[in-house]
């Protein structure tokens, strides 16, 4: 399998800011209106960003993670739309990566290239009503039948569920076995008879990327649906879950890069009193603790990043990461806010609007109660 070199890698990073515009053009305009911008992925598509992390083999341009991680950085310090940048990490984890790990040859064969072209839209459900954190509380099932499986339930929360065209489902196969042997992930196309993708819901932040519940009624997909085997649903979450961490993550890290730029700017050229906001101590200070922030996030991005890579320490190096990077994220957005004042509270500004995107990241992908459990277990409490 080829890997993207490192010389290609910064070739790639130098075409980011050509992309910008085209991929930045009115994205205001979709955030207040609340929809997901159809022209926007297709400048998303001609850049090939779609396949990012697939193999060079598969049609993709191979990035590993410490490469995703530094690209996607950079994407997301670009990316004026938090919610444009959601939706594409949600498709290249939830369904391009598992895909092409663990689905059949004949899957791969007829998915992968729509997916990877961007020509088909992937998501995964996983949360219900009853189990979120708890994920492996779940009803909807999975019954073997002659030549396939016919599943059952509802999903909620849905992260591009109302755009895509297949989903990976998790579902209970054999609850006797538990979670490590009791659940597995098929890939349902959006289109079968029995599935029906309800509508965008309103949420408070990344309305641009849609979300949404999934219904299943008697749903049949045959046996090449199945990624891995039957039973392995717990390890490809897990598989699927860093990979998401790794990238919705790495966006968080450019958005705060850009908000910090932003911010000196603002603290140097608005003047209060007859001087620059920012010779105030508090200004100041603030500002301080945001460039510590990022720096930190920055780090434990790149140790998950390459955790990641190398398969060692891979649990904790990404529970921490996750954590701090999200809460570092609302931190400096609300400090943001307060330094713009009441410019920063109007939705013109685009500054309120970071705030509002950062709040999801402490609840999804496992919210900071969730990973402080984690990590307090592997301090053997």
């Amino acid at each position: 399998m080829k890997v993207m070199t490192d010389d290609l890698l910064e070739a790639l990073l130098s075409e980011v800011g050509n992309w910008s515009q085209a991929i930045n053009q009115g994205w205001l305009e979709d955030e207040l209106r609340g929809q997901f911008s159809q022209s926007r992925w297709q400048r998303l598509k001609a850049s090939g960003l779609t396949g990012l992390l697939n193999s060079q083999k598969a049609g993709g341009l191979g990035l590993n993670a410490p490469q995703a991680a530094r690209f996607l950085s950079c994407f997301g310090e670009l990316c004026l739309d938090g919610g444009l940048s959601f939706a594409l990490c949600t498709h290249l984890c939830s369904s391009c990566l598992p895909i092409e790990r663990f689905g059949s040859e004949t899957l791969r064969q007829r998915l992968l290239p729509l997916l990877i072209a961007g020509d088909a839209i992937g998501a995964h459900a996983i949360t219900e009503a009853e189990s979120g954190s708890d994920a492996f509380a779940m009803n909807t099932t999975a019954v073997k039948v002659p030549g396939g499986w016919v599943l059952n339930g509802t999903k909620i929360f849905v992260s591009n569920g109302p755009i895509s065209s297949h989903v990976v489902v998790y579902a209970c196969t054999d609850r006797s076995r538990g979670s490590l042997g009791g659940y597995s992930a098929f890939v349902v196309d959006t289109h079968l008879e029995g599935v029906i993708t309800g509508p965008a819901g309103h949420k408070m932040g990344l309305k641009t990327s849609p979300l949404g519940d999934v219904y299943l009624t008697n749903v049949y997909v045959s046996d090449e649906c199945l990624l891995g085997k039957a039973g392995m649903g717990f390890a490809i979450l897990d598989f699927v879950m860093k990979w998401e961490v790794l990238c919705v993550f790495a966006c968080q890290v450019g958005e705060m890069k850009r908000r910090l730029a932003q911010c000196l700017l603002q603290a140097k050229t608005r003047h209060q009193f007859g001087e620059p906001i920012g010779k105030n101590q508090a200004v100041s200070h603030r500002l301080v603790n945001m460039h510590l922030q990022v720096e930190t996030a920055q780090y434990w991005l790149l140790r998950a990043a390459d955790s990641l890579h190398s398969g060692k320490n891979t649990s904790g190096d990404i529970a921490a990461a996750k954590l701090i990077i999200s809460e570092s994220n609302v931190a400096t957005a609300l400090d943001a806010v307060r330094l713009f004042g009441g410019s920063g509270y109007m939705a013109e500004m685009g500054i309120e609007k970071q705030l509002r995107d950062a709040v999801g990241g402490v609840i999804y992908s496992g919210s900071s109660d969730i990973q402080r459990n984690r990590l307090a277990a592997m301090l053997g409490l």
